[in-house]
Parts: C-alpha cells; structure tokens; sequence
C-alpha cells in the first residue's frame, strides 16, 4: 500500500463508483461494465492509472470515446486546458500538487478528465491524494452528487493542496530576507534561494493556464455542465490568483535577496581592490627611490657618507609623510 492508498488494480482501474445523486456512491466490478444502466439521477466513475495496458485498451475499444478523445486522454504530456469535444461533452486537463514523499512539489501530477452529465473518466499516472478524499466522503454518503460537482471536487482540493507548498516556499524566503536585515556580515543560502526561485516558476508554468480554466467555467459558457456553480469556479480562479501573485512575490523577493548578496559582495570586493590600490600607490614611490638607489654603479648620492643610510631612511620617511597628507587632502583615505 503506498502513500496516497491508491494502488493500481491488476486491470488499471483505481476507483469505480457510481454516485446516487445524494453524495453517496456505491462500488462496481470492473466486469460488470459492460452491463451497468445508470438511473437518471446516478453518475458513473472511472478513475484509471493511464499507464495500464487494460485501462488503454478499454478506453479505444469500450468507453464509447472516438479516436481524437482517447489519444488526448493517453498524451505523454499536457499542459492545464479544456476542451469541448462534442454537445454536452468536454475534457479537462489539470495539474495537482506532488505529494508523495520525496518528490519536488512543481513536479505537477497531471490528472485527465472526460465528463458528461452522468459519466466521468479520469486517468492519471501518479497517485493522486485528492482522489482518495473524494472517494472517503462519496463512501461517508458526503460527497458529490453529479459529474460537474464530482470535477468540482477535484479542482477544489486540488487548488487547497498548493497553499502549504506556497506557505513553505515564503517562509524560507522570510527566513532569509530577516537573517540578512539582522546581520550585515550574513551570507545568504545561494542554493535554497535558487530551489525557491526555480520551484516558484514551475508552479507558475501550471497554475496561470488552470486558472484561466477555472474563469472560464465562471462564465457560464458551459452551462450543461457548471450549472449553478459558477460562484465556486470563479472562487478557484481568485484562489489561484492570489497563489500566482504570491509566487511572483516569491520570485521577486528571491531576486532582491541574490541581488542584496551580490552587493554586498561587490561591496567587499571593491573595499578591497581600494585599500590595494591605496597601499600600492603610497609604495610605489618608495619603491622608485629604493629602487634607483640599489643600482650597481658609480655616482650613487652619499655612497661615501657614514651617515648616508640614516639621511636616505630620514627621506623616505618625509617622503611618507608627504603621501599620506596628499591623500588625505585628496580624500583617498576614508
């Protein structure tokens, strides 16, 4: 049993259900598809892991779906769209958060949906949480009570995932940002800032497509399917919003933190590179009269002088002196 207790079955299908219109559900047998009569009030769903040969083979050869429905539903890779594929019949692409341990977060499950008014398909290829949480309250007799309220379901706990992810994410950065306010000698952790930047932007790739779905459905387009529940779609795009908004926020911050790190370097650097430079022009001149001085020839000043030695050292000392006060007056020494 994993994580999520969402094992395969040996025929790929997860989960089937049917809802009694009442938020309660009761089980099928994969065997008994073929047969099953929905009552009017009652939806079937099928929730299958897409990778299974027998969950590929009974999609192009009993769900009733046409060729073009099917290869979208099987797509190795999707990014957060809907589709309306025929009257009364659409597709819903969503992606949800990566809870299982040890995977990154913007690592974005996808989840594929085919619904009408009395059937949902859904595949998907990693464990998804949300489904174990609709399925515990459709077996509680509190769950959803049609195809559109079942979907619904899912953007909503999906959408609730990201919130602590987003949460950890800004917390990190806060913890960074206070450190560096604190301590002006503080390094920030350039490689926490970078997995906080480059998870930001992963979620960002997902999210702003999904929420534009979510207004979508707000707008009474599809009105077969959202009913009276586009006040809740439109809710979800707001929620989203906010979570888009904070993660530029995230990516900005993250910017302003390298960007103080960066400066403060620089600043160290430049301090640095002006006290050698400040030190190699006061001996340079001393240098020169050394220098000239040590030659190997005839001629040299004081060469004979008991005394020539200490006169020199006077010299340079004056020499010094001089320096330093013509950098002080030139305000080279801070």
């Amino acid at each position: 049993m994993n994580f999520f207790g969402d094992d395969s079955a040996e025929n790929g299908l997860v989960e089937a259900l049917v809802l009694n219109g009442k938020g309660g559900a009761r089980k099928v047998l994969r065997a008994d598809l073929a047969q099953l009569v929905l009552e009017p009030n009652e939806t079937l769903w099928l929730h299958w892991d897409r990778s299974h040969e027998q969950a590929q083979a009974w999609l192009h050869q009993e769900s009733g779906l046409n060729d073009f429905v099917c290869n979208l539903l099987l797509e190795e890779s999707t990014r957060p769209r809907m589709v309306s594929v025929e009257q009364n019949q659409l597709l819903l692409f969503l992606r949800g958060i990566n809870l299982q341990p040890g995977a990154e977060p913007e690592d974005m499950i996808s989840l594929r949906i085919f619904a009408d008014k009395n059937r949902v398909f859904s595949f998907r290829l990693r464990p998804l949480r949300a489904r174990v949480e609709i399925s515990a309250e459709l077996m509680a007799g509190k769950g959803a009570v049609s195809s559109h309220a079942l979907v619904l379901r899912f953007a909503e706990l999906m959408t609730a995932k990201i919130d602590p992810v987003i949460a950890e994410l800004a917390e990190a950065v806060d913890a960074e940002d206070e450190l560096i306010d604190a301590d002006e000698n503080y390094q920030p952790n350039h490689s926490n800032m970078v997995v906080a930047r480059r998870r930001s932007a992963g979620l960002r790739r997902f999210l702003a497509p999904q929420r534009d779905i979510y207004f979508e459905f707000a707008k009474d387009k599809l009105a077969w399917f959202v009913g009276e529940n586009a006040k809740e779609w439109n809710e979800l795009g707001n929620s989203l919003t906010r979570h888009l908004e904070e993660l530029e926020l995230i990516r900005e911050r993250v910017g302003l933190v390298l960007e103080a790190e960066h400066q403060r370097t620089d600043k160290k650097m430049n301090r640095v590179m002006y006290m050698f430079a400040i030190i190699t022009g006061f001996f340079l001149p001393l240098s020169f009269f050394t220098g000239l001085l040590g030659i190997n020839v005839g001629g040299i000043p004081a060469s004979e002088n008991p005394f020539g030695f200490e006169a020199f050292c006077i010299f340079l000392v004056v020499v010094g002196g001089f320096q330093w006060w013509l950098f002080r007056r030139l305000k080279w020494l801070l």
